[in-house]
């Protein structure tokens, strides 16, 4: 469903009850990119990036072709950047029951000083109850990047909200695929390398392993269907290498 016909802003359901919210961008001189946010729609909805603060009217519309804006309860995000939260205050000023999301270290760092709001910091291995949606938060410091980062794994239809893993170019026209993404993802990495190749990163990719996920809801880029487990040790391989 094209929510904006100007901007080509984009909704598609990958998982039950779990929409990508896609945005292809010009970057002036280079080549095309995109930006996804995801929305779960429950009892509590949750939407896992915010987009970045001018990109707010297109995600707020892309929502309200969903779910009414007002109702969203949670505004989450893996880490600390403009990309992942740059319209954090925006969403909280118009869903006036939402609190922001984050890893503990996100709030005492930098969350609990910019949002208008007090952030829900979630421990690592805690699950957010949304309703029918259960999301537990995976502590992954540096896994791409930030000391702050970590991730959302969705226990019911097994989605790993996995922000910056698997980044792919292009407009990101295709809303979710089987086919490979760890080449395109690698090409892209090798181009600008935005890893911090931390000791942990093998340990903290297996223990998303270890949750057998079978959607990559990926920030940037097609998301995935498949043996997530297995991507993920592959991306694990081919970073040691």
């Amino acid at each position: 469903m094209i929510t904006n016909a100007t901007s080509g802003t984009n909704v598609h359901e990958i998982a039950a009850d779990i929409f990508r919210i896609n945005t292809p961008i010009a970057i002036p001189g280079g080549p095309e990119f995109n930006f996804n946010q995801y929305l779960i729609a429950d009892d509590a909805p949750l939407l896992f990036h915010t987009g970045p603060r001018r990109m707010f009217p297109l995600v707020a519309e892309a929502i309200a072709g969903v779910l009414p804006l007002e109702t969203l309860r949670y505004v989450a995000f893996s880490h600390f950047e403009a990309d992942e939260c740059g319209a954090l205050n925006d969403f909280l000023a118009a869903a006036p029951q939402s609190a922001p999301v984050c890893s503990q270290v996100a709030a005492m760092v930098s969350v609990n000083d910019v949002a208008d709001r007090p952030a829900r910091a979630l421990a690592d291995g805690e699950v957010l109850e949304l309703g029918r949606h259960r999301l537990r938060w995976h502590d992954a410091p540096h896994v791409p990047h930030g000391w702050e980062n970590g991730f959302m794994m969705e226990l019911e239809t097994r989605t790993l909200l996995c922000g910056d893993l698997f980044t792919q170019g292009g407009a990101g026209s295709t809303p979710v695929t089987d086919a490979d993404i760890l080449e395109a993802s690698e090409a892209f990495r090798k181009q600008m390398d935005y890893y911090a190749h931390a000791p942990a990163t093998a340990a903290a990719l297996e223990r998303l392993a270890n949750e057998q996920p079978r959607t990559l809801a990926v920030m940037h880029g097609s998301a995935w269907r498949g043996d997530g487990a297995s991507l993920l040790r592959a991306l694990s391989k081919s970073l040691a290498r």
